[in-house]
């Protein structure tokens, strides 16, 4: 009996042995939650503008080659090349001394036929009293006459020849047809020059302003137009950065559509003062045509290409993730407008998206 009994209770130890060993194996094979870190940011709505966006390029609002009109030698440069210039301002000067006595021998011719005129004048009034009393024949007095009107006509010659050498003369000193910025000097002093050569002396570009020509699809003609010029902000900076965003107005669309690209050319005026677009450097454009009015606005690195679309995780519940396909209808530089499928406030993911599923727990470490 007592013997049973120990057999009995030698039992039972084994099975409470056995069932703590197995309450041990399983909760060993229950898996430990695992959370991921994410980084999230809220979905803002806000005005948006919608605008259209293309490189352009800075081009001067005018651009002068400057030229000799008359050759000789050239005696003085009058300013530092790549400075600024203003209108009416001397820049070169060719040596006047030819033109000089050019003129003088004009004046000289003009002073000389002039007195013949008076002498022919004077003849002809007395032979017209002589005609009266039958005194000399109408043939002699007709011949003082033209000759009178001959010398008349020669003097009027000479004082274009003078008007002329003068013109020639001004040409000597060479002004700034505008206001403007110099480039490079291409002749220098001593070296004579050509009237009209087809190297130009320096070129002068007016850089304040200037226009920004870029080219935008057809498309966007039909709203281009509906705004009409002068109406549409176009802002513009530099593709290497270091300058701040120009603000400008469209002023010139083309009156024609290029078919081989498909594109309308425009052109946007900036008064450039501080002079941060310069002529013929590239530049970021954006014009904007209207404004998208409450529009969702979340961080652009949120957004997930999969292959059924564009994507979003967005945190439920504190700790729990949902994927949200979207529609991206704008890209701003770091952020997309969502046209359907976040809600504002929501909580969007921006880091991590890599490890997340529908089923993931998340550790929110930072909120933006």
């Amino acid at each position: 009996m007592i013997r049973m009994k120990s057999t009995g209770l030698r039992a039972a130890a084994c099975a409470a042995i056995a069932a703590s060993i197995l309450g041990c194996a399983e909760k060993k094979e229950k898996p430990r939650e695992e959370r991921v870190p994410v980084t999230v940011a809220t979905a803002e709505q806000r005005d948006i503008p919608v605008q259209v966006k293309a490189i352009g390029s800075v081009q001067p609002i005018s651009t002068v080659a400057v030229r000799a009109l008359v050759a000789g030698q050239l005696q003085r440069v009058w300013f530092r090349e790549g400075e600024d210039v203003h209108k009416g301002q001397r820049l070169f000067t060719i040596d006047p001394r030819p033109y000089q006595a050019a003129l003088a021998q004009a004046e000289a011719n003009l002073s000389r036929d002039e007195a013949q005129a008076r002498n022919a004048d004077a003849e002809a009034k007395r032979y017209a009293e002589l005609v009266k009393k039958d005194y000399v024949t109408r043939e002699e007095y007709d011949k003082f006459v033209s000759g009178a009107e001959a010398a008349r006509a020669i003097v009027a010659a000479d004082r274009a020849a003078v008007q002329n050498a003068q013109l020639q003369l001004a040409y000597c000193e060479i002004r700034s047809p505008m206001d403007g910025r110099t480039g490079s000097v291409q002749v220098q002093m001593g070296n004579l020059v050509k009237a009209n050569d087809t190297t130009p002396l320096v070129t002068i570009n007016q850089i304040t302003p200037v226009y920004v020509t870029f080219a935008v699809p057809e498309s966007q003609l039909g709203d281009v137009r509906a705004r009409g010029l002068g109406n549409v902000p176009v802002s513009a900076a530099p593709q290497q950065g270091g300058a701040p965003v120009q603000g400008g107005k469209l002023t010139f669309v083309d009156n024609a559509v290029d078919p081989t690209t498909g594109t309308i050319t425009l052109k946007a005026t900036f008064a450039n003062e501080g002079r941060a677009l310069w002529p013929g450097e590239f530049v970021n454009v954006a014009m904007t045509l209207s404004n998208r009015a409450n529009a969702i606005v979340v961080p652009l690195q949120a957004v997930q290409n999969g292959q059924k679309g564009q994507y979003v995780y967005v945190v439920t519940d504190g700790d729990s993730v949902q994927m949200r396909p979207v529609t991206v209808v704008q890209q701003l530089e770091t952020q997309a407008v969502i046209g359907r499928g976040v809600n504002p406030g929501d909580t969007v993911v921006t880091d991590g998206q890599i490890r997340l599923t529908p089923k993931s727990k998340v550790d929110v470490k930072k909120s933006l």
